[in-house]
Parts: structure tokens; sequence; C-alpha cells
């Protein structure tokens, strides 16, 4: 790869929304490596082999100055062609601050849309756009591209908006547009011949369920978790399942979620029931495999776990006050982690969020971020994040897990499961609670065997004071826990080196 094409470093620049968005779409397809930079609106297309840059402004869809961009990673590649997708301010109005601090922008002019870039011309086609053209309101963000073999056709999922949410459809020069399913959906992916995808109805109670499109037959299934603790392997419910990103390996669809991923065949459960495996669930927390990706790599899927994707600054009514507490404490660093059942091991320790993965050659680079995506009323006239663009040799996936700390608090934990904590690789795995009281810790041991296999419990005393859990006996399982009793002072902290 000529290195000098990448610009490895974006500071805050001009860009009008809330807080920071990222670097997504990284895709690398027949000698192109594309992104876009958000929120500055700026879509990049490098030709690797000929030294050659193409950008774009988003002029297409209106007047510059442009922002945003995409903020899910809706990106497709078909023959010689890059689909991608999202939204984009154009032109961009700042509205500035307000009373009490608080700043907002204008939606008048947000359009949703999707693109595509053809390599061989190096040129640039606007396919659809869509806005609402209102102040405070939009229509449904594309936060995924799935293309649709059979009929030659894009699948839009569309959950981010207040309408025009669900699955849609365009064909590959922008036309037959129509919704398939008024489900609202953020991620999806291929399995077998059906594109699956999640069901978001609230975004405050998070996934409800998996629907199915039928490339074949047309026809939509849908499968609801109801009760989460049922599909639980550890028995369980999670606390605020948002939609992350989602896969296809294995013959399975994964959805992951805040707290872990569902994982089976939505398709037809009688196959294989859909169940719920924990992965760093720190309960009172943002801690997420959101506004990332979920990449497959070696056979294996490649996932990152984000510690900041979405900030509360200036809270204005009691549910954003609880926010504030929740996506501004962090738990832990940035966690890659590559699953390869029955094994799920931690290959990479980073910063705030990693917003893209792929991978060139024998390098996997990562689109990283300082800065979260904030709310309603934290609008800035710049994107307030530093991003980068850095890549790690493909040999991390299968050498020495990084050093790792957590931290979290009975208070965010209450007496609910936490953990789901990847152990393979380490040589040493402790957790240490300092506990304001005689109680007792429940350690649920499993790993990623497909079919998922219920979690095995064994239970500890805790005394008052400072206890030390080995956690290096559980070799190369994945751990969760809970307290026998909650205990708000006690401070927890999982120790991985």
């Amino acid at each position: 790869m000529k290195k000098h094409l990448l610009e490895y470093f974006y500071s805050p620049r001009y860009g009008p929304e809330w807080g920071s968005g990222g670097i997504f779409g990284l895709k690398y397809h027949r000698g192109v490596l594309y992104y876009t930079l958000a929120f500055e609106a700026i879509a990049s297309f490098i030709h690797i082999n000929e030294e050659h840059v193409r950008r774009y402004r988003f002029e297409q869809v209106g007047p510059l100055p442009t922002s945003g961009g995409d903020t899910y990673n809706a990106v497709e590649a078909v023959d010689d062609t890059i689909y991608f997708g999202g939204w984009v301010h154009a032109p961009v109005i700042y509205r500035g601050r307000e009373a009490e601090s608080m700043a907002t922008i204008s939606f008048v002019n947000k359009y949703s849309h999707v693109h595509a870039y053809s390599i061989a011309e190096d040129s640039i086609t606007l396919l659809w756009k869509e806005s609402l053209h209102s102040e405070t309101d939009w229509v449904g963000e594309v936060s995924e591209i799935v293309y649709d073999g059979v009929s030659d056709r894009l699948i839009l999922a569309r959950g981010d908006g207040m309408i025009n949410l669900g699955l849609y459809q365009i064909d590959r020069k922008g036309g037959s547009y129509k919704q398939l399913s008024p489900k609202p959906a953020l991620k999806g992916a291929q399995l077998y011949d059906h594109a699956c995808f999640d069901i978001l109805e609230s975004w405050v109670q998070g996934a409800s369920g998996i629907q199915c499109l039928d490339l074949v037959e047309g026809r939509i299934r849908y499968t609801y978790f109801s009760s989460t603790a049922r599909r639980s392997i550890d028995g369980s419910d999670v606390l605020w399942p948002l939609t992350g990103v989602a896969a296809s390996a294995y013959g399975r669809f994964f959805l992951f979620v805040r707290g872990g991923v569902f994982v089976g065949n939505p398709i037809d459960e009688s196959i294989e029931e859909v169940k719920f495996i924990r992965l760093l669930d720190f309960v009172k927390s943002g801690y997420n495999a959101r506004r990332t990706m979920a990449k497959p790599v070696g056979g294996g899927v490649l996932v990152a776990f984000n510690a900041f994707t979405e900030n509360i600054v200036r809270p204005t009514n009691e549910f954003e006050k609880m926010l504030f507490a929740v996506t501004n404490t962090i738990v832990a660093p940035s966690l890659l982690v590559y699953i390869t059942p029955p094994t799920a091991r931690i290959v990479g320790a980073f910063g705030a969020r990693v917003t893209g993965i792929e991978v060139m050659g024998g390098e996997i680079l990562l689109a990283c971020n300082t800065m979260a995506n904030s709310g309603r009323y934290d609008a800035q006239p710049i994107d307030a994040g530093y991003r980068t663009i850095m890549s790690v040799p493909t040999s991390i996936l299968n050498s020495q897990p990084p050093p790792v700390r957590i931290s979290v608090t009975g208070l965010q934990v209450e007496d609910k499961v936490f953990g789901g904590i990847p152990l393979a690789g380490y040589r040493e795995a402790r957790l240490v609670i300092r506990s304001s009281k005689s109680n007792t810790l429940n350690v649920f041991e499993y790993d990623f065997s497909l079919p998922p296999q219920q979690a095995q419990r064994d239970v500890e005393k805790i005394s008052m004071g400072k206890n030390v859990v080995d956690l290096s006996r559980y070799g190369n399982a994945i751990v969760s826990f809970r307290l026998g009793e909650p205990d708000p002072g006690a401070v927890i902290h999982i120790d991985l080196a």
C-alpha cells in the first residue's frame, strides 16, 4: 500500500452536528479504498496502485457547505461499483446557542441518500435522496446497504429517523424505490437466500427482534425476542439491548446489541433457536459494538466494542440525566474481539471508539475517533473529534492479547449479570472486588459454542473489604458475574494480562 495516499489524521474542522462523527464506510474493493469523513461530509476514493484520489463533498445532494455523510457504515460493493449511503445536510444550517448554552442545528436540509461510485470511470452518481424538510425531524437515515443478487437490487435499512423507516429497495440505477417492511431496522447481513436485519421499534427498549427478507419469494419473516432471559445462556435478562452491528457466519445470523449478541437461525428457529450470549456487558453503561463494523476475517468475525459511542453533554430532563451518567462513565478501552467459535478472544485495545474495520493484504485498517456522537442540544459548528486511520498486522488475530483493566461499581451493575469477558489467550486473569459488606459472587462460565450451550455457575464468598477471585482457572472460557445482593458501594476491577 502506498501509505502517502492516506491522510491518517483529521483534527476538528467545520462540520456542524452533534459532537463528532468519525471515519465511516471503510471499504477496499478492486484497488480502491473508500471512506467518508463525518461530520465534514467528505468522501474519499483512493486508487492505491494509480496514486490517484477522488474526493466528493456531496454537492449533488445540495449546495455547500455540507455536513454529515454517514455514521453507520452504509456501504456495499458490486462488480465495478461501490455503493455508499447515509445522510447529509446540504446545505447545513447551524442555528447556534440558545438559552442555557443549548445549541441546535436545523434539519430542514437533511437528506438521506444513496450514491454509486464507478471505479472504471472514476465518477460518482447520486442514485436517490429524500428529505422531510423539517426544522426538527428527519426521514430514516440509510444505515445499511445489502446487495440482493437474486433480483439485482439494493436493500436499504432505515431505523434512525421519525418517518419512512423500515426496509426499502432501489435498483442499481436508483429506480424501483419502495418499502419492503415497515419495521425499523439499523443493521443487517445476508444469511443463506435471505437478508436479515434487526427490529428496532423503540430506542429506549432496544432491539426487539429480527426480520428476514426471503430473496426468492419476497416475503418477510419476523422473529421477536419477547423474553431475553429465556434466550440467554446465563438465564438472565439484558438491560437496553440497543442495536450495534450485524454479521453472517457459520450459517447463523449475529446481531450484536448493547450487552452481547443474539446468534442463531431467525429464518427458521426449528433448525436452531436464536440465543443470547453475553459479551462485555457492564449494565448501566453505553459500552456497545455500535456505529462500527463486524468484519468477516479469516472465516471468523472481527468486531469492535466501543467505550464512548454516544454521550449527553447537557442533560435537559431526568431521563437525559440518567443517560449522562451512563454514557460518560468509561469502564474499559474499546476492544477488538475476534470470534472463531467456540472461542472469542480479545485481540486489540484502543481508545474512545473504532468506527471502521477493513483488511488490505496483511494489514487491518482501523478507523478511530476520540469523541462520541452527542445529543440534540449539544450541536457545535465543528466536528469535535480527532479521527485517525491506523493499520495493525493481521497477525494480531492469533497473537498474545493486550493487557486490559475493566473498572465498574456496584452502583452500575446492581444485582444484574455483568461481564462476558473473553479470557482466551490470557496467562493471568483476576477479579478484585472491594465490598462494603459480606456477599456472594456468582461466576458464570461459558464459551461461544454453536449452537450455544448453557452457562455453568460457581459461587464465591465475598467478605467486607478486598477480595481477589482468580479467573485463570477458567482457561479460554468467557465469564460473567452477578452479586448475590446489591452493593452500591462496591468497586470492581477485572485485570487481564
